[in-house]
């Protein structure tokens, strides 16, 4: 069984992008690949797409219902027959207002405390260098 505080712990914000492979939805859910693959058969709700070699892509969708899953298995305390009744019953639209709102960040953008004072140079540094890239380009 997981110790509390793994349960517990918050979970990453979502990148915004298209597709994420099983491994970033596991890393992004805090649930292990096998895990989401038995999911996949148990919950109809959840469905990736499949492309070759039976790679599996999820969408943001897909990762919130995880998420949902998750949180109906190991926060609230249900079976897998529970939560997809659960699920089963509940419109889409309740489902989603259930899913606790999940900040999406760009990639590459990552929410971060106040900028260092070496990074605030970096970034003087960088904006000079472009200026001077504009003025004489190579």
């Amino acid at each position: 069984m997981k110790a509390a505080a793994e349960l517990l712990a918050p979970l990453p914000e979502i990148p915004r992008k298209r597709y994420f492979a099983i491994g970033e939805v596991s890393d992004l859910c805090a649930v292990k690949p096998h895990v989401l693959r038995y999911w996949e058969q148990e919950f109809p709700q959840l469905k990736p797409i499949k492309r070759r070699g039976n790679r599996r892509y999820y969408q943001i969708d897909d990762v919130l219902m995880v998420r949902h899953i998750r949180s109906l298995l190991y926060e609230q305390g249900f079976t897998i027959g529970g939560a997809r009744q659960r699920l089963k019953d509940q419109p889409k639209a309740e489902r989603m207002k259930a899913i606790q709102p999940v900040p999406v960040v760009s990639v590459g953008v990552v929410a971060s405390p106040p900028l260092t004072r070496k990074q605030k140079e970096l970034r003087e540094i960088r904006s000079e260098l472009e200026t001077l890239l504009q003025r004489w380009p190579v």
